[in-house]
Protein backbone atom coordinates (compact mmCIF):
# COMPACT_ATOMS: atom_id res chain seq x y z
CA UNK A 1 0.00 0.00 0.00
CA UNK A 2 1.29 3.35 -0.95
CA UNK A 3 1.32 6.16 1.33
CA UNK A 4 -0.79 9.34 0.67
CA UNK A 5 0.59 12.36 -0.59
CA UNK A 6 2.34 14.99 1.32
CA UNK A 7 -0.87 17.49 -0.18
CA UNK A 8 -3.57 14.89 1.35
CA UNK A 9 -2.32 14.73 4.36
CA UNK A 10 -2.21 18.24 4.99
CA UNK A 11 -5.62 18.71 3.62
CA UNK A 12 -7.00 16.23 5.68
CA UNK A 13 -4.71 17.56 8.99
CA UNK A 14 -6.30 21.03 8.23
CA UNK A 15 -9.32 19.05 9.37
CA UNK A 16 -8.06 18.22 12.58
CA UNK A 17 -8.99 21.44 15.05
CA UNK A 18 -5.92 22.46 17.25
CA UNK A 19 -4.95 24.80 19.80
CA UNK A 20 -2.89 27.78 19.36
CA UNK A 21 0.43 28.06 21.00
CA UNK A 22 3.20 30.09 21.30
CA UNK A 23 6.18 28.01 22.73
CA UNK A 24 9.13 30.12 24.44
CA UNK A 25 12.85 29.16 25.39
CA UNK A 26 15.59 31.09 26.42
CA UNK A 27 15.22 33.97 28.92
CA UNK A 28 13.64 37.42 28.95
CA UNK A 29 16.84 39.23 27.95
CA UNK A 30 17.10 36.40 24.83
CA UNK A 31 14.03 35.07 24.26
CA UNK A 32 13.11 32.75 21.12
CA UNK A 33 9.70 31.42 20.10
CA UNK A 34 7.22 30.34 17.51
CA UNK A 35 3.94 29.69 16.74
CA UNK A 36 2.47 26.23 16.84
CA UNK A 37 -0.37 24.21 16.86
CA UNK A 38 1.40 20.49 17.31
CA UNK A 39 1.21 20.38 20.81
CA UNK A 40 -0.38 17.50 23.13
CA UNK A 41 -0.06 16.02 26.46
CA UNK A 42 1.52 12.74 26.89
CA UNK A 43 1.21 11.89 29.92
CA UNK A 44 -0.14 13.34 33.52
CA UNK A 45 2.15 11.25 36.07
CA UNK A 46 4.27 12.76 35.85
CA UNK A 47 3.20 15.92 34.35
CA UNK A 48 4.56 15.70 30.31
CA UNK A 49 3.58 17.16 26.88
CA UNK A 50 5.64 17.33 23.48
CA UNK A 51 5.76 19.89 20.97
CA UNK A 52 6.56 19.34 17.29
CA UNK A 53 9.18 22.28 15.36
CA UNK A 54 10.61 21.82 11.52
CA UNK A 55 14.24 21.02 11.83
CA UNK A 56 13.88 24.26 9.41
CA UNK A 57 13.30 26.60 12.05
CA UNK A 58 15.54 29.26 13.10
CA UNK A 59 14.58 28.63 16.30
CA UNK A 60 15.38 24.98 16.14
CA UNK A 61 18.56 25.50 17.68
CA UNK A 62 17.80 27.57 20.79
CA UNK A 63 15.46 24.63 21.97
CA UNK A 64 18.60 22.09 21.47
CA UNK A 65 20.82 23.99 23.37
CA UNK A 66 18.68 25.25 26.12
CA UNK A 67 16.46 22.58 28.60
CA UNK A 68 13.64 24.85 28.59
CA UNK A 69 10.70 25.61 26.53
CA UNK A 70 7.01 27.38 27.74
CA UNK A 71 4.22 26.18 25.73
CA UNK A 72 1.97 29.21 26.04
CA UNK A 73 -2.08 28.41 25.17
CA UNK A 74 -3.33 31.70 23.25
CA UNK A 75 -6.71 33.25 23.89
CA UNK A 76 -9.25 34.26 21.29
CA UNK A 77 -8.02 37.68 21.25
CA UNK A 78 -4.33 37.18 20.30
CA UNK A 79 -4.47 35.92 16.88
CA UNK A 80 -2.23 38.43 15.75
CA UNK A 81 0.36 37.48 18.38
CA UNK A 82 0.30 34.20 16.33
CA UNK A 83 0.69 35.40 13.34
CA UNK A 84 3.64 37.78 14.68
CA UNK A 85 5.33 34.44 15.98
CA UNK A 86 5.03 32.39 12.55
CA UNK A 87 6.06 35.81 10.50
CA UNK A 88 9.37 35.92 9.13
CA UNK A 89 10.37 38.84 12.02
CA UNK A 90 12.89 39.00 14.25
CA UNK A 91 12.91 37.92 17.71
CA UNK A 92 12.87 41.12 19.42
CA UNK A 93 10.03 42.09 17.09
CA UNK A 94 8.18 38.96 18.36
CA UNK A 95 8.70 39.46 21.73
CA UNK A 96 7.94 42.96 21.56
CA UNK A 97 4.12 42.33 21.75
CA UNK A 98 2.64 40.92 24.78
CA UNK A 99 3.93 41.00 28.35
CA UNK A 100 6.28 38.36 29.22
CA UNK A 101 7.52 37.22 32.56
CA UNK A 102 9.28 33.67 33.82
CA UNK A 103 8.11 30.77 36.12
CA UNK A 104 10.22 28.23 36.95
CA UNK A 105 13.03 27.30 33.98
CA UNK A 106 13.36 31.65 33.20
CA UNK A 107 12.01 30.67 29.43
CA UNK A 108 9.59 33.49 28.33
CA UNK A 109 6.11 33.07 29.91
CA UNK A 110 3.16 35.38 28.45
CA UNK A 111 0.77 36.74 31.22
CA UNK A 112 -1.66 36.88 28.68
CA UNK A 113 -1.69 33.58 28.35
CA UNK A 114 -5.07 31.31 28.53
CA UNK A 115 -2.78 28.58 30.03
CA UNK A 116 1.53 28.41 30.36
CA UNK A 117 3.02 25.33 30.97
CA UNK A 118 6.32 25.75 31.77
CA UNK A 119 8.78 22.95 31.17
CA UNK A 120 12.15 21.49 31.11
CA UNK A 121 13.03 19.33 27.95
CA UNK A 122 13.65 15.86 29.05
CA UNK A 123 14.45 14.25 25.51
CA UNK A 124 14.13 15.70 21.59
CA UNK A 125 13.16 12.77 18.86
CA UNK A 126 14.11 13.53 15.47
CA UNK A 127 11.00 12.52 13.07
CA UNK A 128 10.83 13.33 9.68
CA UNK A 129 11.25 16.57 8.96
CA UNK A 130 10.33 17.66 12.54
CA UNK A 131 12.12 17.62 15.78
CA UNK A 132 9.68 15.98 18.54
CA UNK A 133 10.41 17.85 21.81
CA UNK A 134 9.32 16.36 25.44
CA UNK A 135 8.78 18.73 28.05
CA UNK A 136 8.62 17.67 31.62
CA UNK A 137 6.32 20.41 33.61
CA UNK A 138 7.83 22.76 36.02
CA UNK A 139 4.78 24.88 36.72
CA UNK A 140 1.41 26.14 35.50
CA UNK A 141 -0.09 29.49 35.18
CA UNK A 142 -4.00 29.72 34.06
CA UNK A 143 -6.41 32.46 33.61
CA UNK A 144 -10.23 30.86 34.01
CA UNK A 145 -11.69 33.76 31.97
CA UNK A 146 -9.73 33.87 28.58
CA UNK A 147 -11.78 32.50 25.83
CA UNK A 148 -9.63 29.55 23.59
CA UNK A 149 -8.39 29.99 20.31
CA UNK A 150 -8.28 26.76 17.93
CA UNK A 151 -6.93 26.59 14.31
CA UNK A 152 -9.17 24.16 12.20
CA UNK A 153 -9.68 24.17 8.03
CA UNK A 154 -6.70 26.41 7.92
CA UNK A 155 -8.07 29.30 9.75
CA UNK A 156 -8.44 30.95 13.38
CA UNK A 157 -11.82 30.25 15.21
CA UNK A 158 -12.68 31.44 19.01
CA UNK A 159 -13.98 28.71 21.96
CA UNK A 160 -15.77 30.53 24.55
CA UNK A 161 -15.55 29.53 28.08
CA UNK A 162 -18.28 27.17 29.19
CA UNK A 163 -20.90 27.75 31.21
CA UNK A 164 -20.28 26.04 34.78
CA UNK A 165 -24.14 26.31 35.76
CA UNK A 166 -25.99 23.22 36.40
CA UNK A 167 -22.50 20.76 36.49
CA UNK A 168 -21.71 19.17 39.38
Amino acid sequence: MLAPETSAYRDAMARLGAAVNIVTTGTLENPVGFTASAVCSVTDSPPTLLVCLNRTSRARQAFHEGSALCVNVLASTQKELSNLFASPNSMQERFAAGHWTALATGAPVLEEAVASFDCKISQIVEVGTHSVMFGAVQAIRTHETAHGLVYFNRMYHALPIPSLKGTK
